[in-house]
């Protein structure tokens, strides 16, 4: 991660037709490498910015810079050769017979080669760890597969920066973890800059950077997580809760009165104070 400034957001507010009020006066920026979470309940506007920063919805008040150049200026090639979203559904983006068409389908698009798309799917199959299904059918994929698939195709088109809506939606534990291992890899090795929105308050403080939490279309706390999970009551009144562990360290402090100085929010951290309090 470094300094250099992406995305910005500056006093966006959106409306649907017939007024219904998405978002409001949002302010936000992302950098070069960051993997940042927009947390929030369900329709807290999380998918429509999104949207938003993907260029898909143009008729918003305020502006969106990608690299210090208004969306609304660029050409839908220009912005995909940079961003790309995945939507919640993979089934909404999918549509070719086979993987290898399906991933292709944007590099071809673009004008590369037919060597170069090769090169790009095999290289873009191998980096979301989906190498070997170039031939495989989509409808014989699971679900988790088919979202590798979506970032593959995002990956073969060499976009920068990934607008995620609720990745691990749809995955059992197992497939939740090592989807975000995925993204986790993509973002430190690739240095691809990963903006992910979800309402898993369970996988946030073992994976991102930064979190903005989001309530009736405005951010309404950002920071680090240790910064924004902060007590049970406040997290419930942006319908969002604490992360298990937080709750019960949280609880055994406040309630059966036990010493501890911080209240962690991964199991490792839980783990580091429980040995702190019993003195091994």
């Amino acid at each position: 991660m470094d300094d250099l400034i992406r995305l910005s957001v500056r006093k966006v507010s959106f409306a649907y037709p017939g007024g219904t009020r998405s978002l409001s006066e949002i302010d936000l920026e992302i950098r070069r490498g960051e993997f940042i979470g927009i947390l929030g309940a369900n329709g807290s506007g999380k998918t429509t910015l999104l949207k938003v920063m993907d260029g898909l919805l143009k008729e918003f008040e305020g502006s969106v810079e990608l690299d210090k150049k208004g969306i609304r200026r660029l050409s839908p090639k220009e912005i995909y050769r940079k961003v790309g979203l995945i939507f919640q559904n993979a089934d909404e983006q999918l549509f070719a017979p086979t993987v290898f068409e399906d991933v292709a389908f944007g590099p071809t698009n673009m004008g590369f080669p037919e060597e170069e798309v090769a090169l790009r799917v095999a290289g873009s199959l191998k980096d979301v760890d989906m190498e070997g299904y170039g031939k495989r059918p989509i409808h014989h994929l699971s679900f988790g597969e088919k979202k590798r698939i979506c970032l593959a195709g995002l990956l073969a088109m060499g976009q920068e920066i990934l607008l995620l809506d609720e990745p691990t939606d749809g995955l059992d534990p197992m497939g939740e973890y090592r989807m975000m291992e995925l993204l986790t890899k993509l973002n430190k090795e690739k240095k691809i800059t990963i903006v992910m929105a979800t309402h898993r308050v369970d996988l946030v403080p073992l994976f991102l950077d930064r979190l903005y939490v989001l309530r009736g279309g405005r951010i309404v706390r950002g920071g680090r997580p240790e910064d924004v999970f902060t007590t049970p009551d406040e997290m419930e009144e942006m319908r969002l809760r604490l992360p298990q562990i937080a709750e019960l360290i949280y609880r055994l402090k406040h309630e059966d009165r036990l010493p501890f100085g911080r209240i962690p929010l991964t199991i490792g951290e839980a783990r580091e104070e429980i040995i702190r309090l019993s003195g091994k």
